[in-house]
């Protein structure tokens, strides 16, 4: 019997695929399925446009078969088979699909599509196999062949007896290595974990000999082994189900399937889309973070499926990092897929799905946050954090899609608001959209620098997230009102008389400030009389981009470049304290620079920010109570 050569192309492509192009080797049994798959499609094609062919869906089943003592596996089908010409350009020319042929040549009818593509899939059995017998039947034919290859040095085809149409793939599995164990491959729990794993929404049944313990006839308490052949997938996925069918609970329970998560989603989103690019998807939004949300481990993406079969078990590409917390799964009839099958090109069907992806969900958010607020601040309160990345990731480009979904606690309202109900609020003579920092809501309501903003009776948002001003000089404004810290230089408030005496003490203490700045040098850029502060002696506040706040979540990087916000020490010329001040100015200039590092001191306290030298500190305090 003459051995055939592989074309020298392919010969290559094929010794790739034996030393696995595919980064799992378990994968070989999904792309035998689904070229059985096709075939019994092709026979359904028939029976469209053949009277004389009646097409009984329960005729027709993929089953695979293990043989321990003989370590081979089979896949049979009952689909169309092969001639002998077919057989020769299916599998004789590497990626030469005959079922793409099949797909251009015959219409798509009544949903039914080709998923497989023979030719470069099947060759995945390379690598667990070192022989690899197909044996098939085509309709219509009265012979039947057997094609046999060893690998890569060609192939032989043969006349064989085969009474059904169909197809037979026996593998002959490679002996075990130290590094792989293909007995794993006969092993019935392990093909059932497969199966289920990449092919359970195939259309056919695929079925399996499984041995199951039953009780003995006359011994109930005794039981013996049974061999029974069983249905393994489950065939019709629930995203191709009619939305009216499905119930809250049949979407919890695919979650759970899944393992999606341990919680129950807050919300699911059920997509069937049918325009340029047709794809279903299920997307859940968790109740609670993953422990591991924020950690290297953390791998975001939706399964991918195409035509139900599982070709990613995260696709990255689907999801924005902002929205990396959703859970689901997208498939498509569509999606182009490269040469491993299990890589997709980056093209622009994938890129149209995710677009739609990104935008449902945005919308869906949006939604639950007018329709459910409780249920909203629930998921805010898990993944608030991300949106703010979001806003603040890529320079900016996604802020304009994310702003309305952020919420931030009121000085007024006491519990979180949006910043459209934020703005609408305003007067008529407020410039800016007030916020102040701190690491907590008490810590801020204590803040001296909100004295003014508060006491001129505006609202003021609470910061207590590292990423929440970042986020928000990424912003800049939101409906062109521009936000400004409550620690801010200038907080374009009009000025009463009480700034205006303040103005005026800038002025009569210029020298006392100036003498102040001298004993802190390079600690602060400016010492002089604030306008803020009511009833408490000294704040700090900063000028230019960076905020003392960021200063702190900059310092605590890993990569700390020492950047610090320029500070001003202000002072309150209204308090008893100023009057010892001015009192050591004119008479004590030791008891200035005293006071001047106490106050200094006690304004770092304030802020949250670290003394230099405690010891010094306290050893101050105690030269004041002496």
């Amino acid at each position: 019997m003459e051995k055939k050569q592989f074309q020298a192309e392919s010969k290559r492509l094929l010794e790739l695929m034996i030393n696995s192009i595919y980064s799992q080797k378990e994968v070989f049994l999904r792309e035998l399925i689904s070229n059985a798959s096709d075939a019994i499609d092709k026979m359904y094609y028939k029976a469209l446009t053949d009277d004389s062919l009646s097409f009984e869906k329960d005729n027709y089943y993929i089953k695979i078969i293990s043989d321990k003592k003989n370590r081979t596996l089979k896949v049979v089908d009952t689909g169309i088979g092969m001639t002998k010409g077919e057989l020769e350009q299916n599998l004789g020319t590497i990626a030469k699909s005959g079922s793409l042929a099949f797909k251009t040549e015959n219409e798509i009818k009544d949903g039914y599509d080709i998923i497989g593509q023979f030719g470069v899939g099947f060759y995945a059995a390379f690598m667990v196999a070192d022989v690899v017998t197909v044996i098939s039947k085509a309709h219509g034919s009265e012979e039947a062949y057997k094609w046999e290859s060893e690998g890569a040095d060609g192939y032989t085809i043969e006349s064989y007896d085969k009474d059904h149409v169909g197809t037979e793939i026996i593998l002959k599995l490679k002996e075990n290595t130290e590094d792989e164990n293909y007995d794993d491959y006969l092993e019935e729990y392990r093909l059932k974990e497969i199966i289920k794993k990449y092919s359970d929404f195939i259309r056919y049944p695929i079925k399996m000999n499984v041995t199951v313990q039953k009780p003995k006839e006359n011994n109930e308490n005794e039981f013996e082994e049974h061999v029974e052949e069983q249905i393994i997938n489950s065939m019709v996925p629930i995203w191709r189900k009619n939305k009216n069918e499905l119930k809250k609970e049949d979407y919890e329970q695919f979650y759970n399937e899944k393992h999606y998560g341990f919680d129950k989603p807050l919300k699911h989103i059920h997509i069937s889309a049918d325009g340029t690019v047709r794809y279903q998807a299920i997307l859940y939004i968790p109740e609670r973070i993953p422990f591991d949300y924020y950690s290297q481990e953390y791998e975001k993406g939706l399964e991918l499926y195409a035509n139900s079969v599982l070709i990613m078990s995260k696709c990255s590409d689907l999801l924005p990092d902002h929205f990396s917390f959703v859970k689901g799964m997208v498939d498509s009839e569509d999606l182009s897929l490269n040469i491993s099958r299990e890589m997709l090109q980056h093209d622009r069907q994938l890129k149209v799905i995710a677009k739609n992806i990104n935008r449902r969900i945005k919308n869906e958010l949006q939604l639950l946050l007018k329709n459910d607020r409780q249920t909203y601040e629930k998921f805010y309160e898990a993944f608030g954090r991300q949106l703010k990345y979001g806003v603040y990731s890529e320079f900016g480009a996604h802020k304009e899609d994310l702003q309305d979904l952020l919420l931030f606690y009121s000085s007024t309202e006491k519990k979180l608001v949006t910043l459209d109900e934020y703005v609408s609020r305003m007067s008529e003579e407020q410039k800016y959209i007030y916020y102040a920092t701190g690491e907590s809501y008490e810590r801020i309501e204590k803040l001296p620098q909100t004295e003014l903003v508060a006491d001129k009776g505006y609202e003021i948002l609470y910061f207590t997230e590292d990423i929440d001003e970042f986020a928000i000089k990424m912003l800049l404004q939101y409906k062109e009102k521009e936000f400004k810290s409550v620690s801010s230089g200038d907080l374009g408030i009009e000025e009463d008389e009480k700034e205006k005496k303040k103005d005026n003490a800038e002025k009569e203490f210029e020298k006392l400030f100036a003498y102040m700045k001298n004993i802190l040098g390079d600690k602060v850029t400016d010492v002089r009389a604030s306008k803020r502060l009511r009833s408490h002696p000294v704040c700090l506040s900063s000028e230019g981009e960076v905020s003392i706040e960021m200063e702190k979540v900059l310092q605590a990087m890993p990569d700390n470049q020492n950047i610090k916000a320029n500070k001003v020490l202000e002072i309150n010329t209204e308090h008893d304290v100023f009057n010892s001040l001015k009192e050591a100015f004119e008479h004590d200039k030791e008891k200035v620079t005293l006071y001047t590092n106490i106050l200094f001191n006690q304004a770092l306290l304030i802020e949250g920010l670290p003394v230099e030298d405690p010891v010094e500190f306290t050893n101050d305090i105690c030269k004041v109570l002496v």
